[in-house]
């Protein structure tokens, strides 16, 4: 490779940032863990409070010149607890790892133990155990327990979960901390089912909804803290369409613990400008919220249904196969999970490889796992709806089992996309969700 001048790197990280976003203009976004702001989300990200510092609460900074960040951070504080229905709202964590990690800071200790999903059982690389390189075991020491997992039901097993903590408790190694929640996420987790028999074991119990806090705020998907969460830590960019950060919500009894850990244990400032950004999404999430994750839910289940009519092995096929926005489709009939996100990355659909129950004893790996992972987030904040996701589900199908040229199927992905371009669910939206903004 050339090396380059230092002018002529600056006008080749433009243009590749431009390139990107008329790539994707082009293409089916299917990351589960991805969506797209408002273009007001967008103006807040890029505006001076992203230059500032405000370390510590709204009101009690370290730092001068705060007067409009605090009045900023207060309305978006306002805004999470109503969007949430909760007493008391943290939104400075600047993504979900970190809002986890402020958690385990506040009610735990290095050595504890805590009970959370594997990974190939749906949970997040930040619940995991240290000899897996996992957040919680490698930064902050804890001693990780697995939930007993019902691959049919795609859930956590409530009766064998209440055995292996009655076995724990046995075994002197009583966990300190249960985390619900996770990163394959097809169904509500069994939080009512186990909170109190957890709190009768003195454990905290913590809620991730990285991936439905979006659906959670729109009523389809559960209510953790009615359910007997103490704390639903999230990220505010996958089904809460906002920009990436993360987010706090818990009760007013655990606000102090939550404060310190948050500053000055976990972040110093804390990301100006996606705190404002997140208040907007807040706001559009209040006043479109409800609509929209109505129509997350559908456009997953028409997905689901629709691949699995096509013989993909579409998971949780006896409840449905989800009540959330993701969708998980073994695909070892045809090849293996990376091989397939490789090949339809090439015909403009981007999608994840991901591990599914039973690919760990098989020998399979995060590399060449045995499924996908699908999400209709970011394409239901584009306009579309049912069917437009059979249309989705005939691409896949032309790459995956029908073997098209896959140079073919993007020049149609193209096509397809060319009604799509506006972000719905919004005040306003005269920009185009990719439309690549030049300031330069």
């Amino acid at each position: 490779m050339a090396k380059l001048s230092p002018r002529e790197s600056h006008k080749e990280v433009l243009s590749l940032l431009k390139i990107h976003n008329e790539w994707f203009a082009n293409s089916i976004p299917l990351i589960a863990s991805e969506n797209v702001p408002s273009p007001a989300v967008r103006e807040a990200t890029i505006s001076d409070f992203a230059n500032r510092y405000a370390e510590g609460w709204p009101g009690e900074r370290v730092y001068a010149g705060c007067t409009y960040i605090d009045k900023v951070e207060f309305k978006c504080i306002e805004l999470g607890k109503k969007l949430f229905k909760a007493e008391f709202v943290d939104v400075r964590p600047i993504s979900g790892v970190v809002a986890n990690l402020s958690i385990y800071s506040a009610f735990s200790n290095p050595g504890d133990v805590m009970l959370a999903p594997s990974i190939p059982s749906g949970g997040h690389i930040s619940h995991g155990k240290k000899e897996h390189s996992g957040t919680a075991g490698l930064v902050h020491g804890l001693d990780i327990e697995f939930y007993p997992f019902d691959a049919e039901e795609m859930s956590i097993d409530v009766d064998k979960t209440k055995q292996k903590v009655i076995e724990l408790e046995k075994a002197g190694r009583t966990p300190k901390m249960a985390m619900f929640g996770g990163s394959v996420f097809l169904f509500p987790h069994p939080v009512k089912e186990l909170a109190n028999f957890l709190k009768g074991y003195k454990m905290f119990v913590n809620y991730d909804g990285a991936h439905v806090a979006g659906l959670i705020a729109g009523g389809q998907f559960q209510d953790p803290l009615r359910e007997g969460a103490d704390a639903m830590t999230m990220s505010t960019h996958k089904t809460l369409f906002g920009p990436q950060g993360g987010m706090i919500v818990s009760y007013e009894k655990y606000s102090e613990e939550i404060k310190k850990a948050t500053f000055p244990g976990m972040t110093s400032n804390h990301h100006l400008h996606h705190m404002a950004g997140k208040a907007i999404a807040f706001a559009e999430m209040l006043e479109f919220g409800k609509k929209y994750a109505v129509q997350v839910v559908k456009n997953a289940k028409a997905l689901a249904e629709a691949l699995n009519s096509y013989g993909f092995g579409v998971l949780g096929e006896k409840r449905g196969f989800t009540k959330s926005h993701q969708i998980v489709v073994n695909v070892l009939s045809f090849s293996d999970g990376g091989k397939i996100e490789a090949d339809l990355e090439k015909a403009n659909i981007i999608v994840n490889r991901q591990l599914i129950p039973g690919d760990i004893k098989a020998g399979r790996n995060y590399f060449h796992p045995g499924g996908i992972r699908l999400g209709v987030a970011e394409l239901t904040r584009l306009g579309m709806k049912e069917s437009e996701m059979k249309e989705v589900a005939r691409f896949i199908k032309k790459v995956v089992v029908d073997k098209k040229d896959k140079k073919r199927v993007a020049v149609e992905v193209k096509k397809f996309r060319k009604d799509f371009q506006k972000v719905h669910y919004c005040f306003e939206n005269k920009l185009g969700a990719y439309e690549y903004v030049k300031l330069s």
